[in-house]
């Protein structure tokens, strides 16, 4: 055996991708995916450079919009999933009033982690059916 298939190298890890194409490309179908599961799907999800629901200021985030008006906010203060995140909800035909810290307590953020704490906290909110 060569000593070239022998050190094959790991494939990097879908978090270390750049964070543009970590969210479009695994964290949105992942989302849906984890959503559909549920009988639940958005009638928007995208991501999009904006102002931050409540306390302004421009930063990334992932906005949701429910087919009865009801949105969610997933923001993040650096293009980087490591960085700070917010989440703020609001309700149909309501704007966002409280602006939550999101995951804050988390050294490393996976996929995985980043899904189902929405689904999480989307459940909680009791917008993904009864509990």
């Amino acid at each position: 055996m060569s000593k070239a298939s022998a050190a094959t190298p790991k494939s990097p890890k879908l978090e270390d991708k750049p964070f543009r194409e970590f969210i479009e490309a695994e964290f949105i179908p992942s989302l849906c995916a984890a959503l559909r599961e549920r009988s639940v799907e958005l009638e928007t999800l995208n991501l999009k450079m904006g102002e931050r629901p409540v306390v302004g200021g421009n930063c990334w985030m992932v906005v949701g919009e429910f087919r009865d008006g009801r949105r969610f906010w997933l923001c993040f203060e650096k293009e980087d999933i490591g960085s700070g995140r917010t989440i703020s909800l609001a309700d149909p035909g309501t704007q966002p009033t409280l602006l939550e810290s999101f995951l804050i307590d988390e050294r490393r953020i996976t996929l995985q982690l980043l899904v189902s704490r929405l689904i999480q906290r989307l459940n909680g909110q009791k917008w993904l059916g009864s509990n």
